[in-house]
């Protein structure tokens, strides 16, 4: 076995560049292979983490029919009939456009109360939050991201300054930090946001009522967002005529869940398109292989006359296409590792980090070796059937 594979070696080597240009279509297929799911793993990790940094207590509860029996921010209380229900926090939002001075931007504007803060993991940059008397004499304050500041105002110690929102003058009490690991800034990232006290979202607004339509639950310390959410059901199926669509119950864990399954089919996606890849490089291989027994034939022709079976013949020739397999696969591995650090290192202001999934590579070396045995079997199998005096008569 040693012998034959010094054999296939020397084979490859006295042919390089050929050599090269055969495993091109293995190397590019193992490198489509590994960074491509490297690079869905590493986004979802990222995003999973981000998810999980909100914390595993918060429930996003959608009302769609009210069924005459609307919640109100008076009213929640109604809905807390377990214990295992936390904090409620009522959200709505609206796309205004906003003003200062001569600058004009669109604020996604959020209308809530002050425990939203908390819930949403915001973090404070300058001045404060909304208040619970904000909320209830409708005050005109808001709090801006810093985003907003900075492209609506120019800088960020805007406290105290007046912005027109929807051309209602509102007094900015507080700046939040961009923070690109909390949960929020996946999908407020680079949008110019707002946060107003929920009833003074109701007075400028056309389309929002005092109606609570949306709103974040939390699960009482103790209890987990899988036995609140559950509970959370119960209280809102009695309240709502036992009708399940009347509205929806979502946890961070279900998101998680979804999230996975989504990347998981996108990985298998993925990875069927670099196996085709590498089942091109495979073909490409055979054919080159053909190729090399059309011109060894009579190199074939003598070591069977000097007493080599059949199977040695097999042997060498299939060897020598699982060797151009592999090298071509540890060359497409190695490119695809140097690949993912050029690719770290370029986006590592957004804190993603790619780094290769062993199991992806130890994926590639396996196929790749069973692509060299099978595509490199009936060219190994032609020239070892080849009689000898015919191989030795060859005059190609």
């Amino acid at each position: 076995m040693i012998q034959t594979l010094k054999m296939a070696i020397k084979s490859i080597g006295s042919n390089k560049l050929r050599a090269f240009l055969t495993m091109l279509g293995i190397i590019i297929g193992v490198m489509a292979l590994v960074i491509l799911v490297s690079l869905v793993n590493g986004t979802t990790n990222s995003v999973t983490d981000k998810i999980s940094s909100l914390g595993t207590n918060s429930i996003t509860v959608t009302i769609s029919d009210n069924k005459g029996d609307p919640i109100y921010l008076g009213n929640t209380d109604e809905i807390k009939k377990s214990s295992m229900i936390g904090d409620i926090v009522p959200y709505q939002s609206e796309n205004y456009t906003a003003k200062y001075k001569g600058t004009t931007a669109t604020l996604s504007v959020y209308g809530t109360i002050p425990d939203y803060y908390d819930v949403q993991g915001l973090k404070l940059l300058l001045g404060r939050f909304i208040k619970t008397p904000d909320v209830e004499s409708h005050t005109n304050v808001c709090v801006i991201n810093e985003t907003a500041a900075t492209e609506l105002l120019g800088y960020t110690d805007v406290i105290g300054e007046y912005i027109s929102i929807n051309s209602i003058n509102y007094k900015i009490v507080g700046v939040l930090e961009d923070d690109d690991d909390s949960l929020t800034s996946v999908f407020k990232s680079g949008n110019q946001v707002a946060y107003i006290p929920y009833t003074s979202l109701v007075r400028i607004s056309t389309d929002i009522s005092e109606e609570i339509t949306s709103m974040y639950v939390t699960a009482a310390e103790g209890y987990t967002s899988e036995d609140t959410a559950e509970s959370l059901k119960s209280i809102l199926l009695e309240r709502f005529d036992e009708d399940e669509d009347a509205f929806s119950v979502s946890t961070t864990d279900a998101l998680e869940e979804t999230m996975s399954s989504v990347t998981s089919v996108l990985t298998m996606l993925l990875g069927g398109i670099a196996a085709i890849s590498l089942i091109v490089g495979g073909i490409g291989i055979m054919n080159i292989m053909l190729v090399t027994v059309t011109e060894r034939t009579r190199e074939i022709g003598v070591r069977k006359a000097i007493g080599a079976d059949r199977s040695v013949i097999l042997q060498q020739f299939l060897m020598e296409a699982v060797v151009l397999c592999m090298i071509g696969c540890i060359i497409g591995i190695f490119l695809s590792w140097v690949s993912l650090r050029v690719i770290s290192i370029v986006v590592s202001g957004m804190n993603i980090s790619f780094n290769m999934n062993l199991m992806v590579v130890l994926v590639a070396v396996v196929f790749c070796f069973i692509i060299g045995i099978v595509f490199g079997l009936y060219p190994a199998n032609k020239a070892a059937k080849m009689k000898p005096i015919d191989a030795l008569h060859y005059g190609g």
